[in-house]
C-alpha cells in the first residue's frame, strides 16, 4: 500500500482522482505543507474499525521486530487525600 500525497488544491480540483488513488492506500491531504486530512477507501477504514480496541492487534507490528522501545519512567508524587 503506497500512500498519495495531494494539495488541497489538486485534490478540490480532482476528487475522483483521490477516490482512485485510495485503492492503493491512503490518501494525505496537504493544506499549506500540512498534512490535515486522510481518505480511506471503505475496507480500509472497517479494518481500522475492526481493530480498535485490540492492544494486541494495534502493537502487533511483524515487520518491525527487531524495533527498540523504551518507556520512559514517570515519577509521581502522590499524597493521600484530605476529606476534612
Amino acid at each position: 500500500m503506497a500512500p498519495t500525497f495531494l494539495p488541497a488544491q489538486e485534490f478540490a480540483k480532482d476528487v475522483h482522482k483521490a477516490l482512485s488513488a485510495t485503492e492503493n492506500g491512503p490518501v494525505y491531504i496537504i493544506d499549506c505543507g500540512v498534512e490535515t486530512h486522510v481518505l480511506l477507501s471503505y475496507a480500509d477504514y472497517q479494518h481500522l474499525l475492526a481493530r480498535r480496541g485490540n492492544i494486541a492487534l494495534s502493537l502487533a507490528m511483524p515487520e518491525a521486530a527487531d524495533l527498540e522501545f523504551e518507556i520512559p519512567r514517570v515519577n509521581i508524587n502522590l499524597r493521600p487525600a484530605d476529606f476534612t
